[in-house]
């Protein structure tokens, strides 16, 4: 019976195999691709461009992007090819770092025509790349290379080299690049306008942020978490808490829940002013909608409480989050064993230098600073040359600070 049942089944045909391959990919196993691959060269099945290309997001995934551009140049009818295939290639060089090669490519595509030819998603790939490789001038010549080769910029297009003027602070270039969209008839997004928001905010232009968020409402572009937290955390930075806990309750209203990055940058101003009330009842509120801090989160509440002496409650959050799964970092030890040093709580303030040690956190200059003026405030001078000693042991270089007398 079962040997009867394996006479009916029907062989794989070139679809099955392209799904297994393009599966390879998706769940991570790239290195079972190629296998599948020989497999199907071994049936005489003649590979389609649609396996081929899965094929090649395999080898990509595998960091072989050179091996698919010789399968590509060597292995396939000239036929075949098509600019999905290119720019899959396209693609695993430019993840991989290597956008010069990409380039390469890409010019290569423009030279073959035809079918060859780069569309604006190749174009995209490849600007995309240098500009992740911090190469804003190569982006740049990309750009105009691809509008004179007759390819029209879409949005992502833009946005990308927006994006671009922004991070580099060139707010100027990046809204010349804004009219020049507008011009040609591409309307900007949320992600538009966040990239220029994100860039005023940075360059300190609160005026310009502000501009842009209500130009992004009188557009009819909705905002985003993005937006909103952007917006957020620069009316924080400004010392505008008031606006800033305004805009933070209008969000939900307008459909956009906060989320963790929007309850850390409210928490942190609360923090940074020293309104513990509000801060706790901000924590409750995130708790209450389900929102899970984050170690920096913890880090805000840790620190604010240790700053102004209710270890108590600072320890409370410390066992919380350990409850949560989540490991202390430096920040998170330094701030504790601050507060115990200067409460003059040193028996505290070693046991939780201890612990840091004992669970490989990083420690350097600061922490080591903290204890020994802490030994030395409260004269236990032998504690403190202790660690003096046990730093320079490590290699830990102590630079005193003006009116340190260690």
């Amino acid at each position: 019976m079962v040997q009867a049942r394996r006479s009916w089944a029907r062989p794989p045909d070139i679809y099955t195999y392209s799904i297994l391959i393009d599966c390879c990919h998706r769940a991570r196993r790239p290195d079972l691709g190629p296998a599948f691959f020989g497999r199907l060269l071994k049936t005489g099945i003649t590979a389609d461009a649609v396996t081929f290309s899965s094929l090649f997001k395999c080898l990509g995934d595998m960091k072989r992007p050179e091996e698919a551009l010789d399968m590509l140049l060597h292995r396939m009818p000239d036929d075949l090819p098509n600019v999905i295939c290119y720019s899959v290639i396209l693609k695993s060089f430019c993840d991989n770092g290597r956008s010069h090669h990409a380039l390469d490519l890409l010019r290569m595509m423009a030279n073959k025509g035809a079918n060859h030819s780069p569309n604006v998603f190749s174009y995209n790939t490849v600007i995309d790349g240098f500009l992740k490789e911090g190469e804003m001038s190569k982006a740049l010549d990309v750009f105009h290379e691809m509008i004179q080769q007759g390819v029209v910029p879409d949005v992502v297009t833009y946005n990308c080299i927006i994006d671009g003027h922004c991070k580099a602070r060139a707010m100027d270039k990046a809204e010349g690049v804004l009219r020049q969209m507008v011009d040609n008839g591409v309307r900007p997004d949320a992600v538009t306008y966040n990239c220029l928001i994100h860039g005023y905010s940075i360059s300190g232009q609160s005026e310009e942020v502000i501009r842009l968020s209500e130009e992004m409402r009188t557009q009819g572009i909705i905002h985003d978490n993005f937006t909103c937290n952007s917006v957020l955390d620069y009316l924080c930075k400004l010392g505008r808490i008031k606006e800033a806990a305004e805009l933070f309750c209008s969000m939900a209203k307008k459909g956009h829940k906060p989320d963790v990055f929007s309850y850390a940058i409210l928490l942190n101003a609360y923090a940074t002013e020293g309104s513990l009330a509000d801060m706790a009842d901000l924590f409750e509120r995130m708790v209450g909608d389900r929102v899970v801090p984050s170690l920096y989160v913890y880090n805000i509440l840790i620190g604010a409480y240790a700053k102004y002496g209710k270890m108590d409650v600072a320890m409370l959050f410390f066992e919380e989050m350990l409850n949560q799964g989540m490991n202390p970092d430096e920040v998170m030890y330094l701030a504790m064993i601050a507060a115990f040093c200067r409460m003059g709580r040193m028996d505290d303030a070693m046991d939780k230098f201890s612990e840091m040690i004992d669970t490989g956190v990083p420690h350097g200059a600061n922490v080591y600073h903290c204890m020994i003026q802490g030994y030395f405030t409260y004269g236990d001078l032998v504690k403190a040359k202790e660690l003096t000693t046990e730093m320079k042991n490590k290699g830990i270089r102590h630079r005193p600070r003006k009116g340190n007398l260690l």
